[in-house]
């Protein structure tokens, strides 16, 4: 007999949907404030200033999860350990994961004061007038590396534990930190530099926050450091492909940025960086689910595939009911949404740009699910992979594309690439999961017959076509937040 408040046991309906609305909150909230706080942040730096803001901004967020795959790592190996009745091993677990992301940040941290020169006086087209500014504002951010870097290992042993309320409870006014702290600063100054200074602190009280809630909810971590020797290589082993993916992933969302600031210039970054953020945004759906849905894939598919295979399938039904009716009203109202929001050039510029981001999010928001199923289930060799082929031909696509169309072209070419990562995914999922393959033609259809008609039938199409009745029951019942057997 299990219970939804047993972390050993595979979650039931309840505890799933409540983790999974939790994390949706923790993304949702500083979206919100995003909406409100970016448009007087242009207004206040600038087109120019605020497009390498964007860069610097990229960098903090991308050398969060620069860690060798060891906070994804510690997830997988301490949910496992969890379901196996192992907790005794956890201090050594945790506090080995911890020395080795410290010192995987400080070498992040000299690389990047190497290259900061080459970045701001050549490597992007940053106005001569920003470059000093810049140069300091990168030197900032590879100082803190050390310890943002270690962030990821205590969330990564947080949501082993299955504790996303936690989590959750930091990541809303912090991550709402994000936007609204430069607004703090442009009273006194609009130099990149003192923005940048504020992200910063903002994640140094994010690392001590979750540090401090890691020995409340694990109390043998109180009783002193412990390194283990033996916990290094199945830490590395495991986290090696699947930090190939997390570096690859988004550097693969954001190099589009990049590209358009070494082709063209700082300023169309802004431009497409605006509707990007935007829709990036809707990346809080599967990244709020499968965040959820990862320890359970890693600590229980060995002793309870079939329940788990199916466990991915609804998960992919649910996904694609709940964004396609979102996907069609941002489309259909982009120009609007854009005129009143920014005003000025912005709608005309960023629409295009913004409908194809958009129909391609949607797609790339899928990939999530069989992505996050081979990485849990320790296939991690092979979405990274297909990451490293996809990647090279990505850039060799947008390239020609961005010279030729400008911003829209790269957003073509980021659709392209979404559809192909989504098939393969699948494909490669089907082997460990044959379920997909009885669902694979009823996610296509339905999708499509969703687009044609519009989102009333789509209602009817997916409680009635793409839901099954065990679909349809578990819907009720999480809507409820009442336990089911998964």
């Amino acid at each position: 007999m299990t219970t939804d408040n047993d972390i050993s046991a595979l979650p039931g309906g309840k505890r799933i949907a409540l983790n999974t609305f939790w994390n949706i909150v923790g993304m949702c909230a500083p979206m919100l404030v995003a909406i409100f706080c970016m448009p007087p942040m242009i207004r206040g730096l600038g087109d120019d200033r605020f497009g390498s803001l964007t860069l610097v901004w990229m960098l903090v967020g991308y050398f969060t999860i620069l860690d060798m795959g060891i906070g994804r790592a510690l997830t997988k190996i301490a949910a496992e350990r969890i379901v196996k009745g192992r907790e005794e091993d956890l201090p050594a677990l945790f506090w080995t994961s911890c020395l080795i992301t410290l010192i995987i940040g400080a070498m992040a941290g000299i690389i990047l004061l190497a290259i900061a020169p080459w970045l701001t006086s050549s490597g992007l087209t940053i106005p001569q007038a920003l470059q000093r500014e810049s140069l300091l504002s990168f030197q900032a951010v590879a100082f803190s590396l050390p310890l943002v870097v270690m962030t990821a290992g205590m969330i990564g042993m947080l949501e082993a534990r299955q504790r996303f309320g936690l989590i959750n409870i930091v990541r809303v006014p912090l991550g709402s930190f994000t936007f609204f702290g430069p607004l703090l600063v442009l009273p006194f100054s609009n130099s990149l530099f003192p923005v940048v200074l504020i992200l910063i602190a903002g994640r140094i009280i994010e690392w001590l926050t979750y540090f401090v809630l890691c020995l409340h909810d694990l109390p043998a971590l109180r009783h002193g450091f412990k390194w283990s020797g033996n916990e290094v290589k199945p830490l590395l082993s495991t986290g090696i492909w699947i930090n190939i993916s997390m570096l690859i992933m988004p550097f693969m969302v954001h190099i589009d940025r990049f590209l358009i600031g070494s082709i063209l210039t700082v300023g169309a970054v802004t431009y497409y960086a605006i509707p990007s953020e935007i829709v990036v945004k809707l990346l809080i759906f599967p990244r709020a689910l499968v965040s959820v849905l990862f320890p359970t894939f890693a600590g229980h598919f060995e002793q309870r595939g079939e329940q788990t295979a199916n466990l991915f399938a609804r998960s992919m039904n649910y996904l694609i009911a709940l964004l396609l009716p979102v996907i069609l009203l941002i489309i259909a109202f982009t120009p609007e949404g854009l005129h009143i929001w920014l005003k000025g050039n912005f709608s005309i510029q960023s629409t295009p740009v913004m409908r194809w981001l958009t129909a391609g999010m949607f797609i790339y928001c899928l990939t999530w699910v069989p992505f996050t199923f081979l990485q849990g289930i320790g296939r991690q060799k092979i979405p990274a992979i297909i990451q490293m082929i996809e990647f090279p031909l990505y850039v060799a696509l947008a390239i020609p594309m961005i010279r030729h169309l400008g911003i829209q072209g790269v957003a073509i070419a980021w659709v392209i690439r979404a559809v192909l990562e989504l098939v393969v995914m699948l494909a490669f999922s089907r082997r460990f999961a044959p379920v997909i393959g009885r669902h694979f033609g009823k996610w296509t259809v339905s999708g499509l017959i969703g687009i044609v008609t519009g989102i009333l039938t789509w209602i009817a199409i997916v409680w009635f076509y793409l839901f099954s009745a065990e679909d349809r029951t578990n819907l009720m019942v999480i809507l409820k937040l009442r336990p089911v057997s998964i």
